[in-house]
């Protein structure tokens, strides 16, 4: 089955039934950079009086001050209205913030218009996330938009840095890291297929390795040979252990003389980031230099865009003064400058990946994952799993019932 086309691979969304929209905030005050700022917030708007706990706020349609809504599985917030809040922060959580960007959230239902509660619930050890990114044709300099999906293990919020958003796939669909979100019987296909074991995770490796974004969807093309099926697994291994930064275990290091540090101190207030390619260094506002940062590390795209940029820029961009998200650190904290060495580390690393390629040694098709009734996966693998061992607050205090 030589030169089989991406229109007749599988997608993703066949092989991963089971997904999740985005998170939709509603507000940007309860997520940043700096957990100690979100406490900061979080203090400001407690304090304020009735109008100006409003204002602060930023009511949508979804949540105002006097919206009923449940905790979030796994938190034991508070469900009073805001209108009553008191009291210290929830402890802020970290999550993903588009591609490679750890930032923190306050976890309280009431300050998230849609939290998507399913993907909380399975949240935990033993869970990985894919995101899928948003599809831009022809993006980049090189015609390249990026990896289609990225990993991780804290939660993804599901934005693709182009403005497209994306699809979020739990590996599992129960907590623990139980229950594959996988096809049923697609596991045991492959394992005749390939004649070896496929686990979960191999599936993981080899989505992260083959890939491919496409207008219809990531398509995910299936080796028939099984060598192939062995090298992609071994590269998406390699990209899963850079995707979750060593998952803590080793992290990923440069060798000795090509790590990045700080040449010349950042300043309090950077406000622009540029690279001098000669140099391989990253400029970092007035007299600010880390090097050696090699190119591929700088123009690594996600969606078209690139990361380090956009990073930068969610850090410095100016916040409209009297709201909460001016509340902020006044100056460049230390911990932010080993953020961007690990992350110019990480995708410098990733830009050295060779693209695996499939070869022409033949591709299973959807068509016979659809004559072997792997494909298409029943409706229920589609939805959340049902999940009665937790213990969710109602508003009000009344026990929610999944």
């Amino acid at each position: 089955m030589p030169g089989v086309t991406h229109d007749e691979a599988p997608l993703l969304a066949d092989l991963m039934p089971w997904s999740v929209a985005p998170l939709r905030p509603g507000r940007g005050w309860p997520m940043g950079p700096d957990a100690a700022s979100l406490k900061a917030r979080w203090d400001a708007f407690v304090r304020a009086d009735d109008a100006g706990r409003e204002a602060l706020f930023g009511p949508t349609r979804a949540r105002t001050l006097h919206t009923a809504v449940a905790q979030l599985p796994g938190f034991d917030g508070a469900t009073e209205p805001l209108a009553r809040a008191a009291g210290p922060c929830p402890e802020p959580v970290r999550v993903l913030h588009g591609p490679f960007d750890e930032q923190w959230l306050i976890p309280d239902h009431r300050l998230i218009d849609v939290a998507r509660a399913e993907l909380w619930r399975v949240l935990g050890a033993g869970q990985l996330f894919l995101t899928e990114q948003g599809y831009v044709a022809d993006a980049g300099a090189a015609g390249s938009s990026g990896p289609p999906v990225l990993a991780s293990t804290v939660l993804p919020d599901g934005r693709s840095p182009a403005g497209r958003p994306g699809r979020i796939r739990p590996l599992f669909r129960r907590p623990g890291g139980a229950e594959p979100n996988l096809a049923p019987g697609l596991l045991p296909f492959l394992a005749a297929a390939y004649g070896t074991d496929v686990t979960t995770d191999d599936i993981l490796a080899w989505v992260l390795a083959a890939a491919r974004a496409s207008a219809a969807g990531c398509v995910v093309p299936l080796p028939a040979d099984a060598g192939t099926w062995a090298r992609g697994v071994a590269a998406g291994r390699r990209l899963k252990w850079l995707h979750l930064r060593g998952a803590g275990g080793e992290r990923p290091r440069l060798p000795g003389g090509r790590r990045p540090y700080v040449r010349s101190p950042l300043p309090a207030r950077p406000d622009v980031l540029t690279y001098a390619p000669d140099d391989e260094a990253l400029l970092v506002g007035d007299g600010g230099i880390v090097s050696p940062v090699p190119a591929g590390a700088w123009d690594f795209r996600v969606s078209g865009v690139r990361v380090l940029e956009l990073w930068f820029d969610r850090r410095v961009a100016a916040a409209e003064p009297g709201t909460l998200e001016a509340i902020r650190p006044s100056v460049w904290p230390q911990a932010w400058t080993s953020q961007l060495l690990e992350l110019i580390t990480v995708l410098a690393l990733l830009a050295e990946e060779e693209p695996f390629a499939a070869g022409d040694g033949g591709s299973i098709t959807g068509a016979e994952l659809r004559a072997a009734g792997v494909l298409p996966a029943p409706e229920w693998a589609r939805r959340p799993a049902s999940v009665l061992d937790h213990h969710e607050e109602g508003p009000g205090g009344q026990f929610a019932l999944l």
